[in-house]
């Protein structure tokens, strides 16, 4: 790799750091290409990529980042998982990672807070952006289900009220 080409990886890089809101640092200790193209995909369905990178390269293009902090984290055979959504990349690189001996999180950052393993792990156990946005309005909707039965209730009793007193004068 010339020189050109590596400034152009580190400019790239940074530009992945910029826009991510989660990175995650991995080791790779000999995925095969089918177990590599499957994380890949798992994450690209979750809306998160992954990159294999070179250390001091990586080390660049942190800087002047708010991921500056995990710069230590990038030695051994390191790639990176990340995402827009907070979770998505954490969430599938712990799975992964559960599934596979040689996959391994080392640790990551969400904005400029650094985790450790435990802090992705943990981050991974929360409920993704979707997750959430069906959370969200099935709490919306239940009250008004439940305003609406409750408004139908007394007009279904005064009905059958009704009903019975005409039978029992008929």
């Amino acid at each position: 790799m010339d020189r050109t080409q590596k400034e152009e990886l580190v400019s790239s890089l940074h530009e992945t750091f910029s826009g991510a809101e989660t990175v995650v640092v991995t080791h790779n200790l000999g995925l095969s290409v089918k177990d590599m193209e499957s994380l890949r995909t798992q994450l690209r369905e979750a809306g998160a990529n992954f990159k294999v990178t070179k250390n001091r390269l990586t080390r660049l293009a942190l800087k002047d980042t708010q991921f500056e902090g995990i710069a230590d984290l990038f030695s051994g055979p390191t790639g990176i998982a990340y995402s827009d959504d907070v979770v998505a990349a954490a969430k599938i690189a712990v799975k992964f990672a559960k599934g596979n001996d040689n996959f391994e999180v080392v640790g990551g950052a969400m904005g400029d807070q650094v985790l450790d393993l435990a802090g992705v792990q943990t981050l991974a156990s929360m409920p993704s952006l979707d997750e959430l946005r069906g959370k969200l309005v099935g709490l919306v909707q239940a009250p008004a289900t439940k305003v609406a039965g409750v408004l139908q209730a007394p007009a279904g009793q005064l009905a059958r009220v009704c009903s019975a007193y005409a039978t029992s004068q008929g």
